[in-house]
């Protein structure tokens, strides 16, 4: 009952908060999938570019995410401002399930089908626009989901270099040994993730080609 009405006490500010996050979360993963997609594609049609496109995603997914942002934070343009170094952070881990699902659902079209449209007459970029993509929609989306719960989950670390989001909380119940500040952020963002992982397992099933 104690978490239920600090819940109740702070509604404003965890909705503020929860905000902040949805805000980071959604931007950083529209920028990941603007910017991936188009690598994903570029590491199919071209295998040279595989190895660099998709060693370089592996690298950042490597680096701890407070190390990512300490590397960020001297930049001029970002360091100033805490909204956009969390972004590009978040844009920067998420690229990876983005565009190793695009080469991937790509990759996995049937050729009999991609034969049948150049046989009728269809060019490289009509077919990747008519037929690939949307018998791959189902497999990028996937990636996109991936992508959002990661990002919902490492954007509560954005609150360290004082970006808000839910993370605030959880910093806030950390330093002063509170659990129900702790899990006044934590709870709204294992939420976030639940509910995003199955919206979007949802619409990935009805994408699925029968």
């Amino acid at each position: 009952m104690n978490l239920l009405h600090f819940l109740s006490q702070n509604s404003d500010q965890i909705l503020e908060s929860t905000g902040e996050h949805l805000w980071l979360v959604g931007i950083s993963t529209l920028l990941a999938v603007v910017i991936g997609i188009p690598l994903g594609i570029l590491s199919e049609r071209w295998p040279g570019w595989n190895k660099p496109v998709l060693g370089g995603a592996n690298v950042i997914q490597t680096i701890p995410s407070l190390a990512l942002f300490g590397f960020l934070l001297p930049v001029p343009w970002l360091g100033g401002r805490a909204d956009r170094l969390a972004i590009l952070a978040l844009t920067l881990y998420a690229l990876l399930p983005v565009i190793r699902n695009t080469y991937t659902g790509i990759r996995g079209v049937d050729p009999a089908v991609v034969e049948a449209g150049r046989g009728m007459g269809l060019t490289e970029r009509q077919l990747l626009w008519r037929v690939q993509l949307p018998l791959a929609l189902n497999v990028i989306l996937s990636g996109v989901r991936v992508a959002v719960v990661i990002s919902v989950g490492l954007a509560t670390i954005a609150a360290a270099i004082g970006a808000g989001g839910l993370g605030e909380f959880i910093f806030r119940g950390l330093a002063m040994v509170n659990n129900q500040l702790i899990l006044a952020g934590a709870i709204p963002a294992a939420a976030l993730a639940l509910l995003a992982d199955f919206g979007l397992g949802q619409l990935e099933k009805r994408l699925r080609p029968r």
